[in-house]
């Protein structure tokens, strides 16, 4: 069963809400906090900008300073009280990194996800073995990392796609991400024959963007991201975009409006969802041909 709308969207869309009704009635920061008895501005300050879980009494107040009538102060209590979880939905994820639980998070409430990856398998429809590779190399460069329980939060992340309500799921993958590169053969094979599984799922669509494609003005996006839109429109849609060291969360309309953009030009550009599955069974089944060793080098003689 899905869990409830994320507590992280929820936040922000709380903190969205409580700024407008603030501007609304001309008050500073400053002056809301003297009349609660607030010591620090900071305190609302990270509850508008949706950073910290808010107390309910703290929002109660809050709305009573803004005048709120009743209908739109049963509606934002809602909104605060699905912002204020949190005991439940780390029970429910189960034990996960900072990273994974971003992405856990917005997954379980997502009503549509598309993904971009350039070069790897999106985490969602990895197989244990290739999830394994990845960890394990990212392992390299953070030796604080628990590739096994890394792994498993992955393969608990992947259960939002066979749930009995799951989300629309694109996944827009460059064609270098479905390369053998340096994976062992076996594990490439079975993670292709996965995808072509997946993608026969009536909520799961897996298309290749092949070479030669070019979005519109030659954009090719330089790192993986993620685009969540949610069951309710007034909640923020969201984009989190990959780096090497965290993930950057994006909910700003001019920001998010630009992603969804891109999104379209390679809908456009990328292979059908049928010739992707026909490509990467064809793939899976390519005999492997050996690199070849490079040739010594020869030193120079007299």
């Amino acid at each position: 069963m899905p869990l409830s709308a994320s507590p992280v969207v929820r936040r922000v869309r709380l903190g969205a809400e409580l700024r407008r009704l603030r501007h609304r009635e001309s008050l500073t920061l400053e002056q809301v906090c003297g009349r609660l008895g607030w010591a620090s501005t900071s305190k609302l300050s990270r509850i508008e900008l949706g950073q910290s879980r808010p107390d309910l009494a703290d929002v109660l107040d809050l709305l009573d300073v803004y005048a709120v009538p009743p209908g739109q102060r049963e509606a934002l209590v809602v909104i605060a009280r699905d912002a204020a979880t949190g005991r439940g939905w780390s029970k429910a994820l189960g034990e996960m990194g900072e990273r994974q639980r971003a992405y856990a998070e917005l997954e379980a409430g997502v009503a549509r996800l598309v993904e971009y990856q350039p070069a790897v398998v999106p985490g969602l429809l990895q197989t244990p073995a290739y999830a394994r590779l990845r960890v394990t190399a990212g392992a390299l460069l953070d030796d604080e990392v628990d590739v096994e329980a890394d792994v498993r939060a992955r393969l608990a992340r992947q259960e939002v796609l066979r749930r009995a309500d799951p989300p629309e799921y694109i996944a827009l993958l460059d064609e270098r991400a479905c390369d053998r590169g340096g994976t062992p053969v076996e594990v490439w094979r079975e993670q292709l024959r996965h995808l072509v599984v997946l993608a026969d799922r009536p909520n799961v669509t897996v298309r290749l963007v092949a070479r030669p494609a070019a979005p519109r003005g030659g954009i090719h996006p330089l790192t993986g991201f993620s685009h969540y839109a949610f069951p309710d429109p007034a909640d923020p849609r969201t984009v989190l975009v990959e780096t090497l060291t965290t993930d950057l969360r994006l909910v700003t309309d001019t920001e998010v409006t630009r992603y969804e953009r891109l999104v379209e030009w390679l809908l456009a550009v990328a292979l059908p969802a049928d010739e992707t599955a026909a490509l990467l069974a064809r793939q899976a089944e390519q005999p492997v041909v050996p690199r070849p060793r490079a040739a010594p080098d020869v030193p120079n003689g007299s």
